[in-house]
């Protein structure tokens, strides 16, 4: 496995990241015990980097994965919270949660703009004293948007980006494919260190995993990309792609008869709160229920989130 450092930030991570969002309840809903035994063997298969964050609810399987575990693991989280006492809380819980003494890297999630996150900044202070203190290492943003990157490349503070990307633009917002690369490069001018979410479009990608795999690598700027995994056959297939190695045909053949899909569950109660979360317009309501257009969903789970009735899942 290759490592990369992380822009200034002196953290050393594998250029394949586990995506931890796939195991948990906003998609698949792996048990605790699974789930992590999933990330065990990718670390024990060499990869050292963890994305998480506050919602996705996976710190369970990631300190579970972590016992016994004596190597060494980069994770990285994300939280909403706009307030300096909000993102306290995210912190402590991630710190309880994860039991740890510290957290690698801390990211406002989902940033579009120099608006949100100005609108963000007083967590993002917060952050920054707890940067000072030794309680996070590194801090940033996660971003969907071309806006979101460069705004956040100009703020001296920012020590890492984490942009949406991907072979075929899936998802990106505010510009194509090749606004996000040059903002992107842009980024790493600043010195800010870069690693990638979405490389297979949320799921969408899927048929075209080793050409969304081999544009992501080919980006110079980017440190690492993140993988969502739920499976040691979906770890077997990426830790050898991302090391060079053959992929077995039969490897090959079980994962592409895998086939994922957003769910919404018959106890929809119409309330739209997953519509004004989608940021695809991949939601809306018909008949006192949401529904889904299969075609503009980018099968990301966030809407899973704001539903009060658990109703929508990525299967």
């Amino acid at each position: 496995m290759e490592y990369r450092v992380l822009g200034k930030t002196g953290i050393r991570v594998s250029r394949l990241c586990f995506g931890t969002l796939t195991v948990g309840p906003l998609q698949v809903n792996l048990p605790v015990e699974e789930g992590a035994a999933v990330i065990r063997y990718a670390l024990e298969a060499g990869v050292n980097f963890l994305d998480t964050a506050e919602s996705y609810r996976t710190y369970a399987h990631i300190r579970k994965a972590l016992q016994g575990w004596d190597g060494e693991v980069i994770i990285a989280t994300k939280s909403y919270a706009y307030s300096h006492r909000g993102m306290r809380e995210s912190l402590e819980e991630a710190l309880r949660a994860l039991s740890r003494d510290h957290i690698d890297i801390f990211l406002l999630h989902e940033q579009e703009s120099a608006l949100t996150l100005r609108g963000h900044w007083e967590a993002f202070e917060f952050l920054l004293q707890a940067r000072e203190k030794g309680l996070v290492r590194a801090v940033g943003i996660s971003t969907h948007s071309v806006e979101g990157v460069r705004a956040a490349a100009r703020v001296p503070e920012i020590d890492v980006i984490h942009p949406l990307v991907n072979v075929a633009g899936v998802g990106i917002q505010g510009g194509t494919r090749e606004d996000m690369l040059a903002a992107i490069e842009e980024a790493a001018a600043f010195g800010k260190g870069l690693y990638a979410m979405k490389v297979l479009g949320g799921g969408h990608l899927i048929a075209r995993a080793e050409e969304a795999f081999s544009f992501a690598l080919q980006i110079p700027y980017l440190a690492s990309v993140a993988v969502g995994m739920r499976s040691r056959e979906e770890v077997d297939f990426n830790v050898r792609f991302f090391t060079g190695r053959e992929v077995p045909a039969e490897l090959r053949q079980i994962l592409e008869k895998r086939e994922r899909r957003l769910h919404i569950e018959e106890w929809c109660c119409g309330c739209g709160r997953c519509v004004e979360k989608c940021g695809a317009g991949a939601l809306s309501l018909s008949g006192g229920r949401a529904v889904v257009d299969h075609s503009r969903c980018r099968l990301c789970g966030y809407c899973g989130a704001a539903c009060p009735h658990f109703c929508i899942k990525v299967l």
